[in-house]
């Protein structure tokens, strides 16, 4: 399987304060990679190093091969790009906006951006300033679908959506992954959404890579355990995350059975020990805590 994006070894900082210390990861082709992590963890700053806008300190990224600080202009065109905010040029029309847009890429596919905003009820001669989030940000993805990319990188992709609009997003985004073999990496903070449409998970903590494996692996294995102890207090117990008192129980999470956590946690005193399984949201909080 060819590999679309390889980050190897990037330590970034901004000004003494660390956001990555030899973070490393690949994307596969024909995947869809979701990037998880709480406000501050660097998942736009990933984001803008790939791209080249940003230079770490140390360590590179290549995608199709390309080191970030080299891209070819026929790379670029091979990737398609939407940052926070969905959408520039705003004082365009839907019309003048896909002209604009068409003269930057050689593969530009006009019937896919009109096919798209089909389902906006709006004119083309409508401005971009005078829709909707939700409108906006469909008029962006039909940009980003007209381009033909073989890798669509977009970073809070679902920012203001309503459920509706979202859920189109989603749509659209499995349906074109499928039928094209492309590849997708993403951020959002609404992880419902990714859990509907992620392969592979990247969960950020603070300096470092927490866990990357598929979501399928996360949702099935990583399950969270209630229990009572006699203890006042449990310290870390190896594969044990976030362990803490909840009014009068406690409650735990790991990726071993029930029958591991129960002889894990017997010189506390545990007792009633229940299993329940998690949505994806649940485990990226039972990963990285609720604080």
């Amino acid at each position: 399987m060819d590999t679309i994006i390889q980050c190897d070894r990037i330590t970034h900082y901004y000004g003494a304060k660390l956001i990555y210390k030899d973070l490393s990861f690949e994307v596969k082709k024909g995947k869809i990679l979701g990037l998880l992590g709480k406000n501050g963890t660097g998942k736009t700053t990933i984001i803008n190093i790939l791209n080249g806008y940003l230079r770490p300190r140390s360590g590179v990224c290549r995608i199709f091969g390309e080191e970030m600080d080299h891209f070819t202009p026929q790379t670029k065109a091979r990737i398609g790009l939407l940052l926070e905010g969905h959408i520039q040029h705003a004082y365009l029309n839907v019309t003048q906006i896909e002209k604009f847009y068409s003269r930057f890429f050689p593969n530009w596919d006009r019937d896919a951006y009109y096919e798209l905003l089909k389902k906006l009820q709006v004119t083309k001669t409508q401005k971009i300033s005078t829709m909707s989030c939700g409108q906006r940000s469909q008029v962006a993805l039909g940009l980003l679908f007209a381009q033909n990319p073989d890798l669509l990188i977009l970073d809070d992709f679902s920012m203001g959506l309503d459920p509706g609009y979202r859920r189109l997003f989603i749509e659209y985004l499995r349906e074109y992954v499928t039928a094209e073999g492309k590849t997708i990496f993403l951020t959002s903070h609404i992880i419902q959404d990714m859990e509907m449409l992620i392969d592979d998970c990247i969960i950020l903590d603070y300096g470092k890579i927490l866990l990357h494996q598929p979501a399928s692996y996360i949702m099935d294995r990583f399950k969270r355990y209630r229990f009572t102890a006699e203890a006042d207090g449990i310290g870390d117990v190896e594969g044990l995350w976030n362990t803490e008192r909840i009014g009068s129980a406690w409650e735990t999470y790991s990726f071993d059975t029930i029958e591991t956590v129960t002889r894990k946690l017997s010189s506390f005193g545990a007792g009633g020990i229940k299993e329940e399984a998690l949505t994806l949201e649940d485990a990226f909080i039972g990963l990285t805590g609720k604080y």
